[in-house]
C-alpha cells in the first residue's frame, strides 16, 4: 500500500485500513460474538442488538470538513493580520505562537493518532491562522518595495495557492500523473532533502549573520529553492488526494474526514507561504 509523504495523511490511512486490524474486522467479530451470551451459552441471534456502525466517509464529508478548517484558519489569519497592523510588535510573538503551537498539534495528531479529533484539527487551524496572518503582514509590508500593495501581493498568493490546488486536483482526476510507489518515494526523498537544506541554512545562518547558504536572501538561489518547494508542495497534493480517495473506497468512517482536512490544510499553508515568499522576492527593493 502506498504511503503519503504527508505524515498526517499517512496516519489517517494507517488508522482506517480495512482487514483484520481495521474497522472492517470489528463488525465481523461483533457479529460472531452475538451468537453467545456472557455465560457461554448459545443465544438467539434475533434478540441481539446490532452493533452501532459509523457512517462511511464520502467526498461531501471531506469537502465540508476541509471548508470548516480553512474557514477557521482564514478568520484567524485576518484577525492576526489586523492585530499586527495595529501593533507591529505583535508580529514575532504571533508568528512564534502560531508556528510552534500548530506544529505541536500536528505532532500530537500524528503520533497520538488523533487526526480525526475535530478539536485538534480546528485548534491547529486557529493557531496556524495566527502564523499565516502575521507572516503575511511581514512579507507584504516589510519585505517589498513601497510601490507594491500589500493587499495585491497577498491576493496573488491566495489565488496562486488555490490555482495550484485545483490544477493538481484536475491532474489527479484525469490521471495525467499516476501516484505510484516510485513516485511517492521520489517525492518523499525530495521533501527530506528540502528539510535538511532548511535546517542547514538555519544553522549556518547563526554563524554568518543570518545569510546561511543564501536560500532565503531573495537572490537567484533563493528563487530556485522556493520554486522547488512550491513544486514539492504541489505534487504532495496528488498523494493527499490519493489517500483520501482510498479512504472513501475502503469505506472508512466519516470521522476520517477531519484527518484528510488536516493533511490538506498543512500542505495548503506550506504552499501559500512559499508562493508569498517568492512574490516578495520579485517585489523587493
Amino acid at each position: 500500500m502506498r504511503k503519503s509523504s504527508n505524515p498526517v495523511m499517512r496516519g489517517v490511512v494507517r488508522d482506517n485500513q480495512t482487514g483484520p486490524a481495521g474497522f472492517g474486522a470489528g463488525t465481523a467479530a461483533a457479529g460472531q460474538g452475538a451468537m453467545w451470551n456472557q455465560y457461554g451459552q448459545q443465544a438467539d441471534p434475533y434478540t441481539q442488538q446490532a452493533p452501532s456502525v459509523s457512517r462511511q466517509l464520502t467526498i461531501d464529508d471531506v469537502v465540508t470538513k476541509t471548508a470548516m478548517t480553512l474557514g477557521v484558519l482564514t478568520i484567524s489569519a485576518i484577525v492576526s493580520y489586523f492585530l499586527v497592523n495595529s501593533n507591529e510588535a505583535l508580529a514575532t510573538p504571533l508568528m512564534l505562537v502560531g508556528a510552534l503551537g500548530g506544529l505541536a498539534l500536528v505532532l500530537v495528531a500524528t503520533f497520538g493518532r488523533k487526526q480525526d479529533n475535530p478539536a485538534i484539527v480546528l485548534g491547529y487551524a486557529l493557531l496556524e491562522g495566527l502564523f499565516v496572518g502575521s507572516i503575511s503582514f511581514v512579507f507584504a509590508n516589510w519585505m517589498v518595495s513601497g510601490d507594491t500593495s500589500a493587499g495585491a501581493l497577498i491576493g496573488q498568493a491566495v489565488l496562486g495557492t488555490f490555482g495550484v490546488f485545483f490544477g493538481m486536483l484536475l491532474v489527479y482526476k484525469v490521471g495525467a500523473i499516476r501516484v505510484t510507489p516510485r513516485f511517492t518515494r521520489m517525492l518523499f526523498a525530495g521533501m527530506i532533502g528540502v528539510i535538511v537544506l532548511m535546517l542547514g541554512n538555519l544553522v549556518i545562518g547563526f554563524f554568518n549573520g543570518g545569510e546561511g547558504f543564501g536560500l532565503r536572501d531573495g537572490g537567484p538561489l533563493a528563487i530556485i529553492f522556493s520554486l522547488v518547494c512550491i513544486a514539492l508542495a504541489a505534487f504532495s497534493f496528488l498523494l493527499d488526494f490519493d489517500a483520501a480517495d482510498r479512504l472513501i473506497r475502503a469505506g472508512a468512517p466519516e470521522r476520517a474526514a477531519w484527518g484528510v482536512a488536516l493533511g490538506l490544510t498543512v500542505t495548503l499553508v506550506w504552499l501559500y507561504v512559499e508562493i508569498l515568499r517568492l512574490l516578495s522576492y520579485f517585489n523587493s527593493e
